[in-house]
Protein backbone atom coordinates (compact mmCIF):
# COMPACT_ATOMS: atom_id res chain seq x y z
CA UNK A 1 0.00 0.00 0.00
CA UNK A 2 2.88 2.52 0.73
CA UNK A 3 4.55 2.01 -2.65
CA UNK A 4 1.07 2.90 -4.02
CA UNK A 5 0.74 6.43 -1.93
CA UNK A 6 4.39 6.85 -2.81
CA UNK A 7 4.10 6.30 -6.28
CA UNK A 8 0.50 7.62 -7.30
CA UNK A 9 -0.69 9.84 -4.07
CA UNK A 10 -3.34 11.43 -5.85
CA UNK A 11 -4.52 7.90 -7.49
CA UNK A 12 -4.10 6.84 -3.92
CA UNK A 13 -5.90 9.25 -1.89
CA UNK A 14 -8.86 9.44 -4.68
CA UNK A 15 -9.03 5.93 -4.40
CA UNK A 16 -9.63 5.53 -0.90
CA UNK A 17 -11.84 9.02 -0.55
CA UNK A 18 -14.11 7.31 -3.30
CA UNK A 19 -14.71 3.87 -1.37
CA UNK A 20 -14.97 5.61 2.00
CA UNK A 21 -17.97 8.41 0.62
CA UNK A 22 -19.47 5.85 -1.05
CA UNK A 23 -20.14 3.32 1.96
CA UNK A 24 -21.21 6.09 3.90
CA UNK A 25 -23.91 6.88 1.80
CA UNK A 26 -25.13 3.26 1.74
CA UNK A 27 -26.33 3.73 5.46
CA UNK A 28 -26.63 7.82 5.50
CA UNK A 29 -30.11 8.82 3.17
CA UNK A 30 -29.29 12.28 3.98
CA UNK A 31 -25.99 11.99 2.45
CA UNK A 32 -26.61 10.49 -0.58
CA UNK A 33 -29.63 12.79 -1.24
CA UNK A 34 -27.17 15.71 -0.96
CA UNK A 35 -24.59 14.49 -2.80
CA UNK A 36 -26.48 12.56 -6.12
CA UNK A 37 -26.53 14.60 -9.28
CA UNK A 38 -29.82 16.71 -10.00
CA UNK A 39 -29.55 18.03 -13.40
CA UNK A 40 -33.06 19.67 -13.01
CA UNK A 41 -31.94 21.46 -9.84
CA UNK A 42 -27.87 22.05 -11.45
CA UNK A 43 -29.32 23.57 -14.62
CA UNK A 44 -31.36 26.18 -12.35
CA UNK A 45 -27.92 27.18 -10.84
CA UNK A 46 -28.71 25.01 -7.58
CA UNK A 47 -26.73 22.48 -5.87
CA UNK A 48 -24.18 22.91 -8.86
CA UNK A 49 -21.32 21.02 -6.45
CA UNK A 50 -23.42 17.80 -7.08
CA UNK A 51 -21.49 17.75 -10.45
CA UNK A 52 -18.40 16.64 -8.20
CA UNK A 53 -19.68 14.89 -5.52
CA UNK A 54 -22.12 12.84 -7.17
CA UNK A 55 -18.76 11.05 -8.44
CA UNK A 56 -17.94 10.06 -5.01
CA UNK A 57 -21.29 8.14 -4.19
CA UNK A 58 -22.15 5.04 -5.87
CA UNK A 59 -25.54 3.40 -6.35
CA UNK A 60 -24.84 -0.05 -4.36
CA UNK A 61 -21.96 -1.98 -3.57
CA UNK A 62 -21.28 -3.98 -7.45
CA UNK A 63 -21.75 -0.07 -9.12
CA UNK A 64 -19.11 0.42 -6.79
CA UNK A 65 -16.82 -2.58 -7.16
CA UNK A 66 -16.59 -2.28 -10.66
CA UNK A 67 -15.49 1.36 -10.95
CA UNK A 68 -13.21 1.05 -8.44
CA UNK A 69 -11.73 -1.92 -9.76
CA UNK A 70 -11.20 -0.63 -13.26
CA UNK A 71 -9.79 2.71 -11.33
CA UNK A 72 -7.46 0.40 -9.71
CA UNK A 73 -6.03 -1.60 -13.08
CA UNK A 74 -5.39 1.79 -14.74
CA UNK A 75 -4.66 4.74 -11.88
CA UNK A 76 -2.05 4.38 -10.81
CA UNK A 77 -0.48 3.67 -13.75
CA UNK A 78 -1.11 6.32 -15.47
CA UNK A 79 -0.47 8.88 -12.25
CA UNK A 80 3.23 7.29 -12.68
CA UNK A 81 3.77 8.89 -16.29
CA UNK A 82 1.15 11.82 -16.47
CA UNK A 83 2.05 13.26 -13.06
CA UNK A 84 1.00 14.28 -10.14
CA UNK A 85 -1.16 17.51 -10.22
CA UNK A 86 -1.45 16.58 -13.83
CA UNK A 87 -3.51 13.39 -12.99
CA UNK A 88 -5.50 15.38 -10.64
CA UNK A 89 -6.36 17.98 -13.02
CA UNK A 90 -7.58 15.17 -15.46
CA UNK A 91 -9.64 13.25 -12.90
CA UNK A 92 -11.43 16.38 -11.59
CA UNK A 93 -11.82 17.90 -14.90
CA UNK A 94 -13.36 14.86 -16.59
CA UNK A 95 -15.52 14.01 -13.39
CA UNK A 96 -17.26 17.91 -14.00
CA UNK A 97 -17.55 17.81 -18.13
CA UNK A 98 -18.56 14.11 -17.61
CA UNK A 99 -21.51 15.39 -16.43
CA UNK A 100 -22.27 18.78 -18.12
CA UNK A 101 -24.19 17.12 -21.40
CA UNK A 102 -26.10 15.13 -18.70
CA UNK A 103 -27.28 18.54 -16.74
CA UNK A 104 -28.25 19.77 -19.98
CA UNK A 105 -29.77 16.56 -21.39
CA UNK A 106 -32.02 16.03 -18.33
CA UNK A 107 -32.06 20.00 -17.73
CA UNK A 108 -36.36 19.73 -17.63
CA UNK A 109 -36.47 15.79 -16.15
CA UNK A 110 -37.35 16.65 -12.67
CA UNK A 111 -37.20 13.19 -12.01
CA UNK A 112 -33.94 12.53 -13.15
CA UNK A 113 -31.12 11.47 -10.68
CA UNK A 114 -27.21 10.35 -11.57
CA UNK A 115 -23.81 9.20 -9.50
CA UNK A 116 -20.93 7.28 -9.70
CA UNK A 117 -17.46 7.63 -10.87
CA UNK A 118 -17.77 5.92 -14.29
CA UNK A 119 -17.46 9.64 -16.04
CA UNK A 120 -13.84 9.54 -14.50
CA UNK A 121 -12.82 6.67 -14.84
CA UNK A 122 -13.31 6.47 -18.43
CA UNK A 123 -10.78 9.50 -18.70
CA UNK A 124 -8.82 7.71 -16.93
CA UNK A 125 -8.85 4.56 -18.97
CA UNK A 126 -8.58 6.96 -22.53
CA UNK A 127 -5.95 8.82 -20.88
CA UNK A 128 -3.75 5.16 -19.97
CA UNK A 129 -4.76 4.28 -23.53
CA UNK A 130 -2.72 7.49 -24.97
CA UNK A 131 0.46 6.08 -23.17
CA UNK A 132 -0.32 2.74 -24.09
CA UNK A 133 -2.38 2.09 -27.18
CA UNK A 134 -0.90 -1.13 -27.97
CA UNK A 135 -1.27 -3.05 -24.27
CA UNK A 136 -3.96 -5.77 -24.45
CA UNK A 137 -7.75 -5.37 -23.05
CA UNK A 138 -10.08 -7.66 -22.50
CA UNK A 139 -14.00 -7.08 -23.22
CA UNK A 140 -16.73 -9.93 -22.07
CA UNK A 141 -17.18 -12.19 -23.56
CA UNK A 142 -14.34 -11.71 -26.00
CA UNK A 143 -11.93 -15.01 -25.25
CA UNK A 144 -8.92 -12.61 -26.27
CA UNK A 145 -7.11 -9.46 -25.29
CA UNK A 146 -7.45 -6.56 -27.50
CA UNK A 147 -5.12 -3.65 -28.31
CA UNK A 148 -6.21 -0.92 -26.03
CA UNK A 149 -6.67 1.54 -28.72
CA UNK A 150 -8.85 -0.48 -30.39
CA UNK A 151 -10.62 -1.21 -26.98
CA UNK A 152 -11.24 2.74 -27.10
CA UNK A 153 -12.91 2.77 -30.31
CA UNK A 154 -15.39 0.11 -29.88
CA UNK A 155 -16.20 1.90 -26.59
CA UNK A 156 -17.18 5.04 -27.42
CA UNK A 157 -19.23 3.13 -30.48
CA UNK A 158 -21.09 1.45 -27.82
CA UNK A 159 -21.62 4.19 -25.40
CA UNK A 160 -22.84 6.39 -28.46
CA UNK A 161 -25.26 3.74 -29.41
CA UNK A 162 -26.68 3.02 -26.07
CA UNK A 163 -26.72 6.41 -25.15
CA UNK A 164 -29.70 6.46 -28.04
CA UNK A 165 -31.44 2.96 -27.40
CA UNK A 166 -30.54 1.81 -24.50
CA UNK A 167 -33.06 1.55 -21.37
CA UNK A 168 -30.78 -0.13 -18.68
CA UNK A 169 -30.61 2.95 -16.30
CA UNK A 170 -27.10 3.62 -17.00
CA UNK A 171 -25.52 7.05 -17.92
CA UNK A 172 -23.56 6.36 -21.01
CA UNK A 173 -23.43 9.67 -21.90
CA UNK A 174 -20.90 10.29 -18.68
CA UNK A 175 -19.06 7.63 -19.87
CA UNK A 176 -18.45 8.89 -23.29
CA UNK A 177 -17.58 12.01 -22.54
CA UNK A 178 -15.46 11.06 -19.52
CA UNK A 179 -13.59 9.16 -22.46
CA UNK A 180 -13.35 11.66 -24.75
CA UNK A 181 -12.06 14.67 -21.75
CA UNK A 182 -9.81 12.33 -20.53
CA UNK A 183 -8.34 11.92 -24.61
CA UNK A 184 -8.46 15.87 -24.82
CA UNK A 185 -7.00 16.42 -21.52
CA UNK A 186 -4.06 14.07 -21.91
CA UNK A 187 -2.94 15.49 -25.07
CA UNK A 188 -3.07 18.90 -24.08
CA UNK A 189 -1.37 18.00 -20.69
CA UNK A 190 1.22 16.32 -23.28
CA UNK A 191 0.74 17.14 -26.71
CA UNK A 192 4.40 15.24 -27.60
CA UNK A 193 1.92 11.81 -26.60
CA UNK A 194 0.27 12.11 -30.05
CA UNK A 195 3.69 11.46 -31.86
CA UNK A 196 4.19 8.71 -29.19
CA UNK A 197 0.73 7.16 -29.98
CA UNK A 198 0.79 7.29 -33.73
CA UNK A 199 4.90 5.72 -33.39
CA UNK A 200 3.33 2.45 -31.13
CA UNK A 201 0.07 2.27 -33.55
CA UNK A 202 2.55 2.12 -36.41
CA UNK A 203 4.75 -0.15 -35.11
CA UNK A 204 2.17 -2.50 -33.81
CA UNK A 205 0.42 -2.68 -37.40
CA UNK A 206 4.18 -3.17 -38.81
CA UNK A 207 4.70 -6.31 -36.39
CA UNK A 208 1.48 -7.65 -37.27
CA UNK A 209 2.25 -7.55 -41.14
CA UNK A 210 5.56 -8.86 -40.92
Amino acid sequence: MMEYLMAAPVASVIFAFTILTSLWAFSNDNAYAQMILHPYSVARGQRTYTVITSGFIHNDWMHLFFNMLSYYFFAFQLEAVLGHWQFGVLYFVSLILSDLPTVYKHRNDEWYHSLGASGAVSAVIFGFIMFAPTVKMYIMPIPFGIPSALFGVLYLVYCNYASKYSRDNINHDAHMFGALSGLLITIALNPHIVNSFIQQITAGVQSLLH
